[in-house]
């Protein structure tokens, strides 16, 4: 029998760690698939999924910038992908594609793990999210299912952060939105860097009381070094006191673990996998 292929999708994505990550998942759960990585050009993105999928492809994993053309591409979405207004996730069936979003699944699921080491449990948390971007739009509705008490969204655009609290606005929980450069009255557990800064070793420009007041900054992107200081924000964090810093590469295993549940209906071990690739990126 050949492999079931899959891919992870974006631009660019020749970094993507994914095809690893699936490539075990795939060894300990015994599945037959193999997994590939399509740099598709930026506004080719729909041809280049149809050429997958009528080529035989059955599942694809989709990364920036596609994330909302994803969740386009087909009418038939999770009410994850709904609520988050992105998908991340695409499974071909027997009558058509199946879009999802595992990102904030995903982010939940590491944020229990680091709970369990000593950082805030995200229930009853005050949480500040550093970007209204695709990232942002995938992890809002978990955390609120999660039952953060307070989430505040700041971004270089007020309105677009703006946009965000009218999306997900919840009667429970307090939702606002601000622009960088803001003054504030708060302090927050937990600061989610949700940017795409960490991709050019930069740096969101929160005030330094802000972020030294944070129990936890935990980036959702990943660099190299070790899990607390492999992006510029984590780093820098550290340099402040702050207690507990990460980046997001157990969030990457956690949703794919997620996605590969989707595609295989078989959930695989997400923390050996996580264990090698810290160890790896830790010697780079």
């Amino acid at each position: 029998m050949s492999a079931a292929r899959y891919a992870v999708i974006g631009n660019p994505v020749a970094h993507s760690k994914s095809p690893a990550i699936h490539e075990a998942f795939a060894r300990e759960t015994a599945q037959n698939l193999s997994y590939e990585r399509i740099c598709a050009p930026i506004e080719s993105f729909v041809a280049s999924v149809d050429a997958f999928f009528e080529a035989g492809g059955a599942g694809l994993n989709v990364t920036l910038p596609f994330k909302l053309a994803a969740l386009r591409y087909t009418q038939n979405v999770s009410e994850r992908a709904v609520r988050a207004g992105a998908a991340n996730t695409l499974r071909r069936d027997a009558d058509g594609v199946f879009a999802d979003n595992t990102d904030g699944v995903g982010l939940v699921r590491d944020l229990a793990r680091l709970a369990g080491a000593g950082a805030p449990p995200l229930r009853a948390a005050r949480v500040l999210i550093a970007g209204a971007g695709g990232a942002s739009r995938g992890i809002i509705g978990p955390l609120l299912d999660a039952g953060v008490a307070r989430i505040a969204i700041v971004n270089r655009t007020r309105a677009t952060a703006q946009a965000l609290v009218l999306q997900f606005q919840n009667p429970s929980v307090e939702l606002s939105a601000h622009e960088y450069g803001a003054a504030w009255g708060e302090s927050f557990d937990i600061i989610l860097h949700a940017t795409p800064a960490s991709l050019f070793d930069a740096r969101v420009p929160l005030h330094d009381d802000l972020i030294s007041e944070a129990k936890l900054v935990y980036d959702l992107a990943y660099g190299r070094g070790t899990a607390s200081d492999s992006t510029e924000i984590l780093r820098h964090a550290r340099a402040l006191g702050v207690a507990h810093t990460c980046d997001g590469l157990g969030m990457l295993v956690e949703q794919a673990a997620e996605s590969f549940f989707l595609w295989r209906n078989i959930r695989p071990q997400s923390a050996p996998v996580l264990a090698a690739l810290r160890a790896a990126q830790a010697h780079v």
